[in-house]
């Protein structure tokens, strides 16, 4: 297992992987169909190209040498030149619980030495991710209600990075 640089090379197999996770994280919440909706707009090769090409970010990948494991994506905020933000951090679901995530975000951290905080924000109901950011630090800064698209509260987490 090795973490890496995402390339356009990746971007089909990291959208199966965004899917296969995001349905077995999300479908008792959202519904398969609202999984789908969501999976359409944000896991789409257009859009992950988009975030491959994006200043001041980072797009990896933990690659098993036959397949993806799991991948990640942050950036500098635009108005907090100090604060890095995690906008997806996924593993595959038969890879869970394997030090995956702790080994992505590990990176993600290493990446962004000039930040002083990371934030991300985690779907209430998603208690797995929300004990996993817990476990690596991150502290609970609010909740808000989700975008228009679903009915759910987002928790916000944030770690002071070293």
């Amino acid at each position: 297992m090795f973490v890496r640089t995402a390339s356009d090379r990746d971007l089909e197999a990291v959208k199966a992987l965004l899917v296969e996770t995001w349905h077995a994280t999300y479908d008792a919440i959202y519904g398969a169909e609202g999984v789908r909706e969501i999976s359409g707009r944000w896991h789409s090769v257009v859009w992950l190209k988009q975030l491959l090409r994006r200043p001041r970010s980072e797009f990896i990948v933990a690659d098993t040498g036959t397949e993806l494991a799991g991948m990640a994506y942050a950036a500098i905020k635009e108005n907090e030149s100090d604060v890095v933000e995690v906008e997806e951090l996924d593993v595959r679901p038969s890879m869970q619980g394997k030090g995956i995530g702790r080994l992505l975000l590990g990176e993600l951290e290493d990446s962004f030495w000039g930040c002083r905080l990371m934030r991300l924000e985690v779907e209430e109901k998603n208690s797995r991710a929300l004990d996993f950011y817990r476990a690596n630090g991150f502290v609970e800064l609010h909740r808000r209600a989700a975008t228009r698209w679903v009915d759910a509260t987002i928790v916000t987490l944030e770690k002071r990075l070293k």
